[in-house]
């Protein structure tokens, strides 16, 4: 009895073993392959597990390829909003920030104001030392100057100052001789400019601003957007 359980054993041992790779059942350890739909009615359960298998590398694959575009619509964020901050300039400065009035002119010629007191100078592009705007990024700017000046009794007031672009009058800005004696002006303009451009406030000759640290004397720009 016991010879004929250790043969059955045996031949259990000897017998075929059902392989289940990744991509379902394709055949046995006998020299007969057996096909998926052989396994398939032969081993139930196997056959259902195999396609589970299928199922999660599909499963897989769709989880790879969403991911793929999701990075690629990241990455494409990213260039945008560094685009963005790399286009930002804007500039806001006052003739001075000092507690006591003071005038700056009148001159025997054209001199360019330096504005000595930086409100905001996003990206660099205003120059203390020159007064010179030196344009960071081809584009459409928003530009605006405020003057402001103020005489004594009896004198003569003449405030006025032009907006210039590598050189030349883009906007004149005066008041002379107004019914008091304080005179004040400003002018808005929407210019396209190009790197490397200069802009500056040009004090006309004979004329002159005063100011304290009320900033009644102000030249602004921003890049409304770029063009390069």
């Amino acid at each position: 009895m016991k010879a004929l359980a250790l043969l059955f054993l045996l031949l259990a041992t000897l017998g075929e073993t059902t392989i289940y790779p990744w991509d379902g059942p394709l055949g046995t350890t006998t020299q007969t392959d057996l096909d998926t739909s052989t396994v398939c009615l032969t081993d139930q359960a196997s056959c259902g597990c195999c396609l589970i298998q299928k199922q999660i590398q599909r499963l897989e694959g769709f989880f790879n390829q969403t991911t793929d575009e999701l990075n690629k619509e990241l990455t494409k964020s990213k260039m945008a909003l560094n685009n963005i901050r790399a286009s930002r300039s804007a500039f806001s400065v006052a003739l001075n920030n000092d507690t006591m009035f003071s005038c700056y002119g009148p001159f025997t010629d054209n001199k360019l104001i330096t504005y000595k007191h930086v409100l905001i100078n996003l990206g660099g592009s205003y120059n203390m030392q020159t007064g010179m705007v030196n344009v960071p990024r081809t584009g459409v700017y928003s530009l605006t100057v405020t003057i402001y000046g103020k005489g004594l009794s009896g004198g003569t007031l003449s405030t006025c100052a032009n907006l210039q672009v590598n050189g030349k009058v883009v906007s004149s800005i005066f008041e002379q001789n107004g019914q008091d004696l304080e005179d004040s002006s400003s002018s808005v303009v929407t210019v396209a400019l190009k790197a490397g451009d200069q802009v500056a406030v040009n004090l006309t000759k004979g004329c002159f601003i005063c100011d304290n640290n009320s900033h009644y004397n102000t030249f602004t720009g921003f890049l409304l957007y770029a063009t390069d």
